[in-house]
């Protein structure tokens, strides 16, 4: 069911003449004074004369344009991609600037099984930024077809890399992590993208089992009995709904030398029909994304296993279906979260806050050093931020390390406060709690919701940040850059870099 398939990275000098493949991808600059060629590896002749036709071809160099041109006589390559850098100061694009035309012109090029990408990659960023944005790019979801996808369908297999840092002995290592992270992107998107009657709370507990098989990694998973006895009321309240009943899943990498604890708590709502509180039925079926933040999770730790970081990460993936029926849990209805807090439900459609709740508390449990929950929470999110940009809250310096660890991954996170007048709208007249309170600023007043449920260390609060990714852990528009539609496998890059700066000390 899940298949990131894979993608073979490896790298070559400047000197090109002996390299064969499908395609050749070069880079072209948007300028004042019209499109340039960056780095080109062709002889003069053959640079200076494609420099000169760029405009002819109406080549512009904006960020996502793709444009294919013969190769010509004399080129190992079938075709010279050439995709744009957007605006570049100078002769360097970002590292962002490079995934993404790296990504859009992979996306392009289905059906070619061998590619060469000659952008700017001088240094090992540099290359690192276009080996990554190849992977991510390198996607496709064939899982419900019911015939295998032509080849003409089929991203390609195979990278090469020519850049100055071909010699450099850093660079395999380099080309690994991206090789990994692309993978987990991929799966990621892959759980995202599978229909809500494949992928449900027993089943996705179980393909988090498969995943981790070839790891170093322990998965433990709480079915509903163990939940309903051991009083994990926000999953077993949110899915008493649906036939198929909450999963609690642990899992769990402990390096010998762990610098210190990461613990990442993922909702994981395989269907969200807003239960009794009943969404409209308009885009109801993107509801499938709603376990965007347990997937996100499950792929982060497994990455860190697989690129052997020396430090301890934890996943707890919330799983539940959120289903109206007779059985469901009703406006009015106190439960009990794990650990005994009570909570008012004044809205079934609110359910991920409860059944993360739950989460946070057993997670909380093991004294984490940091603890981030992540979560497709809010439609408030969007209204805030919009539909690429990822709200980030909780305490102030995990906090700004997430958005950092954001800006180093190339995904778009924003600082935001969670103001001390929104804990009073989520007081209850009849429990601890409600789970819903001011409508204003409501990604906040979620935030507000779950830091009731962080645990203390000898008295002091387990530094904790919330990442709201309902807007860019689904995308609903065309695709971009190396980013596809439906599920975009947001966060696991963030996370990724997050635990890599943990374990530097950082």
């Amino acid at each position: 069911m899940i298949n990131p398939g894979e993608l073979k990275l490896t790298a070559v000098s400047l000197d090109i003449k002996r390299v064969a493949a499908g395609a050749l991808v070069l880079g072209v600059a948007r300028g004042t004074d019209g499109p340039r060629l960056l780095a080109s590896p062709l002889p003069a002749a053959a640079t200076a004369a494609l420099q000169a036709s760029l405009s002819v071809l109406g080549v512009g160099g904006a960020a996502d344009e793709v444009r294919r041109v013969p190769a010509g006589a004399g080129h190992l390559a079938d075709v010279i991609v050439l995709t744009g850098l957007g605006k570049v100061e100078g002769d360097a694009p970002t590292s962002e600037a490079l995934r993404r035309a790296a990504g859009a012109a992979t996306r392009a090029l289905s059906g070619v099984p061998t590619v060469l990408f000659a952008l700017p990659a001088e240094t090992l960023e540099q290359a690192a930024a276009v080996a990554e944005g190849i992977s991510f790019g390198a996607y496709a979801f064939a899982t419900h077809r019911s015939e295998s996808p032509r080849a003409s369908a089929l991203p390609p297999t195979a990278a090469v890399l020519a850049t100055a840092a071909a010699a450099d002995p850093a660079l395999p290592a380099v080309l690994k992590r991206a090789a990994v992270l692309g993978r987990a992107v991929r799966a990621t998107r892959d759980l995202v993208n599978l229909a809500p009657n494949v992928l449900y709370p027993e089943s996705f507990a179980q393909l988090a089992k498969d995943a981790a098989k070839s790891l170093p990694v322990k998965v433990t998973v709480l079915d509903d009995k163990r939940l309903e006895k051991d009083g994990y009321g926000g999953l077993i309240g949110v899915g008493r709904g649906s036939a198929r009943l909450p999963r609690l899943v642990k899992v769990e990498y402990s390096p010998a030398k762990a610098a210190k604890h990461l613990a990442l708590v993922g909702k994981g709502i395989t269907f969200d029909t807003g239960g009794i509180s009943i969404k409209p039925a308009g885009s109801m079926h993107e509801m499938k994304s709603d376990m965007a933040g347990a997937a996100a999770v499950l792929q982060t730790v497994l990455a860190i296993a697989e690129l052997g970081l020396p430090v301890k990460a934890t996943a707890w993936l919330c799983l539940a279906e959120n289903m109206p029926s007779g059985t469901a849990t009703r406006p009015g209805d106190v439960i009990s979260i794990y650990g005994g807090k009570t909570v008012e439900v004044l809205n079934t459609d609110a359910e991920g806050r409860l059944v993360m709740a739950d989460g946070l508390v057993a997670a909380s449990a093991d004294a984490p050093d940091a603890l981030i929950d992540v979560a497709t929470l809010t439609g408030a999110q969007m209204v805030a931020l919009g539909t690429r940009t990822a709200g980030v809250m909780g305490d102030t310096t995990l906090r700004n390390a997430v958005v950092d660890a954001a800006d180093r991954a190339g995904e778009f996170a924003w600082a935001m406060p969670i103001p001390e007048e929104l804990r009073a709208s989520i007081d209850s007249q009849v429990a601890d709690l409600a789970n819903i309170g001011e409508r204003h600023g409501g990604m906040m007043t979620a935030a507000a919701f779950l830091a009731e449920f962080v645990g203390e260390v000898d008295g002091v609060k387990i530094p904790w940040a919330h990442v709201d990714i309902a807007g860019p852990a689904f995308n609903t528009g065309s695709a971009y850059g190396y980013t596809p539609k439906n599920g975009t496998g947001f966060s696991v890059r963030t996370l990724v870099a997050l635990a890599e700066a943990m374990a530097a000390g950082n």
